[in-house]
């Protein structure tokens, strides 16, 4: 998760992870299974609504969320928001949920597909509706349907929040790429469309790589990436 504090727009939080009806039902909203595979860390305090009200914020200060997609472990604490416009692409809306419970309260969608701004090489990044400053939705399809990368402006640099694009930074921080092996059988097991993942990761690595560049990548799953913000 990510987020920004603007000066027009509110809050604005990229993913919204696990939320609190999930750590209340686990069984009922996660499922045992994916519990026991995946292991998340079942913490009220860990949520991104008790994040953000321990920053000194109220969960109505939270006026828009990006979502990378909507895998279970991204999309459960939209309904700890129900307030703030969910932005993503229509595609991900339409076929990439498989989340009904984390969805019941009928989020306040804002979609997006066709057309699109050029950025960084990438074609079709939609720039955050109703959000005066630069944040935008990158298209990193492949992981799920309508997958999105996060593109958000801080001074003069840019963060990208590529989700689950790549899940270790071996894929994207040298020119011989390598994989973690159990975080590529995840991946693996859950992608859609493997050619297209593939070539959103290969120009993600352009930017990690170029010495001239001002783009910062980083991801939702690896550790080691984490631990630079740390």
């Amino acid at each position: 998760m990510l987020l920004a504090e603007t000066d027009a727009s509110g809050l604005v939080l990229v993913d919204a992870g696990i939320g609190l009806g999930d750590i209340a039902d686990p069984s009922g909203r996660l499922h045992d299974d994916w519990i026991e595979i995946a292991g998340p860390v079942l913490d009220p305090g860990a949520a991104a609504v008790r994040q953000v009200v321990a920053l000194g914020y109220q969960p109505e200060d939270v006026r828009h969320i990006a979502v990378t997609h909507l895998h279970r472990d991204h999309a459960g604490g939209l309904s700890d928001f129900p307030e703030a416009d969910v932005h993503l692409f229509e595609a991900e809306r339409v076929d990439g949920g498989k989340t009904p419970k984390q969805l019941a309260h009928g989020p306040k969608w804002v979609t997006y597909e066709g057309g699109g701004d050029v950025w960084k090489g990438f074609a079709g990044v939609r720039p955050l509706e109703g959000v005066d400053e630069d944040i935008a939705l990158v298209p990193l399809h492949g992981h799920t349907p309508g997958h999105a990368g996060v593109a958000v402006r801080d001074g003069d640099r840019w963060l990208l929040h590529a989700g689950d694009a790549y899940m270790y930074h071996g894929e994207v921080d040298r020119a011989e790429p390598v994989t973690h092996p159990l975080m590529e059988l995840v991946q693996m097991g859950g992608e859609v469309d493997r050619e297209q993942r593939l070539e959103g990761v290969a120009r993600l690595r352009e930017l990690v790589l170029d010495p001239e560049g001002d783009v910062e990548v980083f991801s939702s799953h690896d550790p080691w990436e984490l631990r630079r913000y740390v």
